[in-house]
């Protein structure tokens, strides 16, 4: 929403909105401090958070994945420190950060891990181990810190059951011929969602991020069963809810979301594909020479804590730390999958000319 803008535009405008939601916070009647600290040193941490007074965080919209509940709870936690933010992108957060190298504006940094990567590259994010850090696995953070993931999203079949009778529970049942013209997907050489696909798909049939062909093969098997009925540039989100969209293979969050907050009730049911699926990483930063390096780190060990990670569960993303205690009612919603994989985003990255090239020959017409 902010893309349109400065640099220094957006910090102003970013700063108003801290200015009203610190009076919102006063009115509430906020405590002064933790009702209980989530770990040792957190209040040492949060009198010097304090004395900073802010905490800047890029790419944190408050309407995606339910940072909004993040915020509340870190407002709660902690009156004496301020809350902004901006929602500009992932790849525009990079940018952002490499020009204000000199002068940073932000604090932290969330984004696809991939763009991570990219900013880690870029030596615009500075190492930081949360709380939580080392329950992550090996493919979720960067080894000294610099990104770590924060949450995940499954790729899943969302199936209008409004328009499909037999709801399909793999890979392979999207090849029969009652699902013909039924299927819709991202194209993998322009989003990065139509690339986790591929990788899922290529798991499922016996192939890896170190190997995609056998992800590649299965969408060309896909085209030539008539199966496909458009490949989409960008999320066909509300094509989706509007009932435009038999079998959108797409993340399992905006199926819940489409379910639970969209109004699709019970016409939409996500599944996760039998045979095999994988996690997209979405990660956070500390950046580097940030202005608020304390506060900062206040806000990530909270993100990371238990209570933050079942809060982005709330939100139908799933919690990047393993094992974290969460309701009855969204464990109903999000059950265990345990055909899921993790994705290597340093090897998915170095694979992208390859998937692109190995798609294009197995899907395109010929």
């Amino acid at each position: 929403m902010l893309a349109g803008l400065s640099l220094m535009s957006q910090v102003r405008r970013i700063a108003g909105v801290a200015y009203a939601l610190s009076l919102l916070t006063a009115a509430s009647g906020a405590h002064a401090g933790p009702a209980a600290p989530l770990y040792p040193g957190e209040d040492a941490l949060y009198a010097k958070a304090a004395d900073e007074g802010l905490v800047v965080s890029f790419d944190t919209g408050p309407e995606w994945a339910n940072w909004k509940a993040l915020f509340a709870e870190f407002r709660k936690r902690y009156p004496k420190v301020e809350m902004t933010y901006n929602d500009i992108g992932s790849a525009a957060t990079v940018v952002a950060l490499d020009k204000s190298r000199r002068h940073p504006q932000a604090d932290t940094a969330y984004y696809f891990a991939a763009s991570a990567l990219d900013a880690a590259n870029k030596d615009v994010v500075a190492p930081f181990k949360p709380l939580n850090f080392d329950k992550l696995p090996p493919e979720f953070r960067e080894r000294d810190g610099r990104w770590f993931t924060v949450h995940s999203l499954n790729i899943a079949l969302l199936v209008n059951r409004k328009l499909v009778k037999d709801v399909p529970r793999g890979w392979a049942d999207l090849l029969k011929s009652e699902y013909r013209n039924s299927v819709v997907y991202l194209d993998p050489r322009s989003t990065g969602q139509g690339q986790v696909a591929v990788f899922a798909a290529a798991y499922a049939f016996g192939g890896s991020v170190d190997n995609p062909k056998p992800g590649t093969d299965f969408f060309g098997k896909l085209r030539d069963a008539g199966n496909v009925m458009r490949v989409e540039g960008t999320t066909p989100y509300a094509k989706f809810i509007k009932g435009e969209i038999p079998i959108l293979i797409g993340y399992e969050n905006d199926g819940l979301k489409a379910k639970y907050a969209d109004g699709m009730g019970d016409a939409v049911e996500v599944v996760i594909p039998k045979e095999a699926t994988v996690c997209a990483p979405y990660a956070i930063s500390l950046v580097k020479n940030g202005p608020n390096p304390n506060a900062a780190r206040l806000w990530l060990n909270l993100v990371m804590s238990d209570v933050g990670q079942a809060l982005f569960a709330q939100g139908y993303v799933r919690p990047a730390v393993p094992d974290v205690q969460l309701s009855t009612d969204i464990r109903a919603k999000m059950p265990d999958v345990p055909q899921a994989h993790p994705l290597d985003v340093v090897k998915a990255a170095a694979k992208k000319a390859e998937v692109d090239e190995l798609w294009a020959q197995a899907a395109l017409a010929r």
